[in-house]
C-alpha cells in the first residue's frame, strides 16, 4: 500500500465536442477521509467522479488510485466502487441477492456470500430485511441497500454520486448522519458528489468548491465557509454580503450572522443606520433585508431563540448594525 494519498488527480481536464466540463483539475484525497465535490450544476463534479471510477477517461492528466495509475484500467478493474444515484436495484431479486450480486458473478461460494452479505446487511442495520423486495422497502432502506451492495466488495474507495438526491428531506438529514457513522466506523474513503451546500458541510471532513471545471477552493467546511479565497466561493457558500473596499479594489465578505440589529448606534468596530424593507421569517432564524442611508443593502440573520421574542423588528423599522473589525473575509479576486 503506497503511503501517499489514496487518490491522486494530476492536470486532469476532459472535454465534450467544444465543452470544457474538467480543465486542469489537481487534487489529493486522504485515506479514510469522506471527501465532497460539491458545486452547482455543470460545474464538472459528476466528470471528475466518472473520471475516478473509470466510465470517463481524461484528455490530458492522470489519475492515480493508492499510488497506481489508472490509464487503461477499466471500471471493474478498479479497486472501486460506486453508488450511484438511482441506486438501480433488481426490482425481480429480494434485498440478500441485491447485495451479493457483484459476488456471485466472481464466483464465490455460496456459504461465503452468504457470511459477506449477512455482515454488509447488519453493517447498514437491515439485517432483518435480506428476503425483502426493493419495492416493500422505503426509499432510505432501498439507499441503505445499494450502499451495503457497493460495500460488499470491499473496495478501497466508495464513490456517491448525489447519494441522498432519491430522499425526502427529513429522510435525507437522518441518514446523513448515518453515512457518516458508516465512513467511520469502516475506515473506508468515501468520495461523494453533492450540489446541496449544507449536505456537504454537514458531512464532509473536507470538501472542493467547484466552478467551470474548475477546483476553487478546498478545505475544511470551516474553512470554506469562514475563509473563502473568492467571490465565487463566498456567495456560492451560504450567504454573505460582499461590500467593496479599498475603491472597489477588493472586497469583504460579511456574513449576516455577523451583523446585529440594534435600536440605537452600537460600540461596535462598525455602525451603520439603515431601514428594515423585507423580512424572512424561516423558524430557527430571520433573515432581515436591510437598506442603508447610502442606498446599498445588508443581509442580516438573527436567531430566533426566544419563542416570543422582546424586540421585534417590523418592516419599515429604522435600525442601526453593528460588526466587529474581524466579522468579514477580505477577498482580492
Amino acid at each position: 500500500m503506497s503511503a501517499g494519498p489514496i487518490v491522486s488527480i494530476a492536470g486532469v481536464a476532459k472535454r465534450f465536442g467544444t465543452v470544457v466540463a474538467v480543465d486542469g483539475v489537481d487534487l489529493d484525497i486522504q485515506r479514510g477521509e469522506l471527501f465532497a465535490l460539491l458545486g452547482g450544476s455543470g460545474c464538472g463534479k459528476t466528470t471528475l467522479l466518472r473520471m475516478i471510477a473509470g466510465f470517463e477517461t481524461p484528455d490530458t492528466g492522470h489519475v492515480l488510485i493508492d499510488g497506481q495509475d489508472m490509464t487503461g484500467v477499466p471500471p471493474h478493474r478498479r479497486p472501486v466502487n460506486m453508488m450511484f444515484q438511482s441506486y438501480a436495484l433488481f426490482p425481480h431479486m429480494d434485498v440478500a441477492a441485491n447485495v451479493g450480486y457483484g459476488l456471485r458473478r466472481e464466483g464465490l461460494p455460496a456459504s461465503e456470500i452468504a457470511r459477506r452479505v449477512g455482515e454488509a446487511l447488519d453493517q447498514v442495520r437491515l439485517g432483518d430485511h435480506g428476503k425483502r423486495r426493493p419495492a416493500q422497502l422505503s426509499g432510505g432502506q432501498r439507499q441503505r441497500v445499494a450502499l451495503a451492495r457497493a460495500l460488499i466488495k470491499r473496495p478501497k474507495l466508495l464513490l456517491l454520486d448525489e447519494p441522498l438526491a432519491a430522499l425526502d428531506r427529513k429522510l435525507r438529514e437522518g441518514t446523513r448522519f448515518e453515512l457518516v457513522r458508516l465512513q467511520e466506523q469502516l475506515g473506508l474513503t468515501f468520495v461523494m458528489v453533492t450540489h446541496d451546500q449544507e449536505e456537504a458541510m454537514s458531512m464532509a471532513g473536507r470538501l472542493a468548491v467547484m466552478n467551470e471545471g474548475r477546483i476553487a477552493q478546498v478545505g475544511t467546511p470551516h474553512e470554506v465557509y469562514e475563509h473563502p479565497r473568492s467571490r465565487f466561493v463566498a456567495d456560492f457558500i451560504g450567504i454573505a454580503n460582499i461590500l467593496p473596499v479599498d475603491g472597489g479594489r477588493a472586497w469583504l465578505a460579511l456574513r449576516p450572522e455577523k451583523i446585529a440589529l440594534f435600536a440605537a448606534r452600537p460600540s461596535t468596530d462598525h455602525a451603520e443606520q439603515g431601514c428594515i424593507v423585507e423580512i424572512a421569517y424561516e423558524g430557527d432564524r430571520s433573515l432581515y433585508r436591510v437598506a442603508l442611508t447610502d442606498g446599498s443593502t445588508l443581509l442580516v440573520s438573527t436567531a430566533n431563540i426566544a419563542r416570543h421574542p422582546r424586540e421585534p423588528w417590523p418592516r419599515g423599522q429604522q435600525v442601526w448594525l453593528g460588526w466587529a473589525a474581524d466579522a468579514g473575509q477580505r477577498l482580492e479576486e
